[in-house]
């Protein structure tokens, strides 16, 4: 019968626990894993496989007393890290997402939606179309493995126990001027096309009164929007490339492993 003495005990708890909620909050948040896609049963037990692998190549942790207020302390903390992780990627799959809803509503789809399985809400079918779009390229490029190599990376390049740097977090914030910047990158393309087409319409209204801009111009423009859209996938590789490989750079510097 194994027997273990309190100190001992603690040492062994600590050395997991902590490398567990730091895991467990980025695996809950992040894309494809951390979505409604997976069971909650299967994240937690990806978070604790993922654990048992990582925590013996780590720095020593700090040995406390898991009842205290700097464990407490401590556990928000690797939280707050691993939720910050999975929150940048996140951005990268909703400036997607804002793109369409963009085209969208300019090609008049903006009432068409759909239940989105991985997020339980309602959006527009453009907008569920290029999320599918860039979770397979995000599977396809490895983009997980490469956030679960930066994720074990960050227990070298911020120990568990050192001082939180609020001033890699600040830049997270900073982010959201990407997101929209990035998202009317994408959809500018198919926005001016639309627009170009409108004001037609509007030559047309113009010249000819008579006729019916509303049976005529509304699948019209329907049918250029989805051939704008058709397009504008030719070239959705490569600018998703940049947008993934721009995201994990800055996934490096938040946790200082770039």
């Amino acid at each position: 019968m194994f027997a273990f003495s309190a100190a001992e005990l603690i040492s062994l708890v600590s050395g997991y626990m902590w490398v567990l909620f730091r895991i467990g909050s980025m695996v809950m948040t992040m894309p494809v894993i951390g979505t409604q896609l997976l069971p909650m049963r299967i994240r937690l037990y990806l978070a604790i496989m993922l654990t048992f692998m990582v925590a013996p190549y780590i720095p020593p942790v700090p040995q406390l007393d898991v009842l205290s207020l700097t464990s407490w302390l401590l556990i928000g903390e690797q939280i707050l890290i691993g939720a910050a992780m999975g929150f940048l990627l996140q951005l990268l799959f909703q400036i997607h997402v804002l793109a369409g809803q963009i085209i969208a509503m300019q090609m008049g789809l903006g009432f068409a939606s759909m239940n989105d399985p991985a997020m339980g809400i309602s959006v527009a079918v453009v907008s569920q179309v290029f999320t599918m779009l860039v979770t397979l390229l995000f599977l396809a490029m490895n983009g997980h493995l490469v956030a679960i190599e930066v994720l074990a990376e960050s227990f070298v390049t911020l120990p568990i126990g050192e001082t939180l740097r609020v001033a890699d977090f600040y830049t997270l914030v900073l982010r959201f001027s990407w997101v929209m910047a990035a998202a009317l990158l994408i959809g500018l393309p198919a926005v001016t096309a639309l627009l170009i087409v409108n004001l037609s319409f509007g030559v047309m209204m113009r010249a000819a009164p008579q006729l019916n801009v509303f049976s005529i111009g509304f699948p019209l423009t329907l049918c250029l929007g989805l051939f704008i859209i058709w397009v504008l996938l030719g070239n959705m590789v490569e600018s998703y490339q940049l947008l993934l490989g721009e995201a994990l750079i800055w996934l490096r510097e938040m946790v200082g492993a770039g």
